[in-house]
């Protein structure tokens, strides 16, 4: 039997930790299909480079924690154990709070896993002893010293108004992450924030924040009128120290999928991008 062609995909990114490395694989072109309506529906995403993605870790005598029901397929001296990640206690918080099952997989031993492909995007992160906080549902796997778990929102505002609700996913520990990312990572901007230093957000595309970075909702002006006649109702502000990682263009992905009939791409989007509920 034929050995499984490498050159078939290229690697978008990797992190290599201690006994394991994360790649970010994609296919440079789908080759095809049997079925005449799959193959003119596979030209089009070839022509516009969507490509079909997947993650692969290797592991050399090490574990790695995985989005239930991410598993493809595994090789290697590899065993699959599901259960409850910390205990009961930890594991319903988190299931009620961000909608995660109540049990988390992980993998570990020697060989390569991979993850279920899809179109999605994904996004690396090396963390050494911090934080990464992102919407719920953004994690996708980690190395073996980082933890995922829900936070509550330490501010009220940013619950309520901020449009991100009153949890989120931490991952914490050192290690190697990757989440689901809203667009490519190359597109991705991070921004260093000093003690005290905001950065305010009009909409919904501030992607991960680390962990010392306290988000919340506020107006754009100092008073009510002026908010009203600016057209920017509320802000997500971020204050630091920290770094936050916004996808500017994910709004104009948005609007281009929202596009029909009579759409003109070329106007600026809707000042009040910040959800109120």
């Amino acid at each position: 039997m034929q050995q499984p062609d490498r050159e078939a995909f290229e690697t978008l990114d990797a992190i290599e930790r201690p006994g394991a490395r994360f790649e970010v694989l994609h296919y440079p072109a789908l080759r095809g299909s049997a079925d005449l309506a799959v193959a003119e529906k596979i030209f089009p995403l070839n022509q516009a480079r969507i490509r079909l993605k997947r993650v692969r870790v290797t592991l050399d005598k090490s574990e790695v924690p995985i989005e239930p029901g991410a598993l493809y397929f595994m090789k290697g001296h590899l065993r699959l154990e599901s259960g409850l990640a910390g205990g009961l206690a930890k594991s319903l918080p988190r299931t009620f709070a961000t909608g995660e099952t109540l049990f988390q997989s992980k993998i570990g031993g020697t060989g390569e896993v991979y993850l279920e492909p899809g179109f999605g995007h994904r996004a690396l992160f090396d963390l050494e002893r911090d934080a990464r906080v992102s919407d719920k549902g953004a994690f996708c796997c980690a190395s073996a010293g980082v933890a995922a778990s829900a936070r509550l929102q330490k501010n009220l505002s940013g619950a309520l108004s901020g449009g991100e609700g009153f949890f989120q996913t931490a991952a914490e520990g050192s290690g190697a992450l990757v989440l689901k990312s809203p667009v490519p990572a190359a597109e991705l901007l991070a921004y260093e924030l000093a003690a005290g230093e905001k950065l305010s957000v009009d909409g919904n595309f501030a992607f991960v924040r680390s962990g010392g970075v306290q988000f919340h909702a506020e107006q754009s002006a100092k008073s009510l009128l002026q908010t009203v006649t600016s057209g920017e109702l509320l802000l997500q502000t971020f204050t630091g120290p920290g770094t936050v990682w916004v996808a500017p263009t994910q709004g104009a992905y948005e609007r281009i999928a929202r596009a029909g009939g009579g759409t003109r791409l070329g106007e600026a989007p809707d000042g009040r991008g910040t959800k109120t509920g």
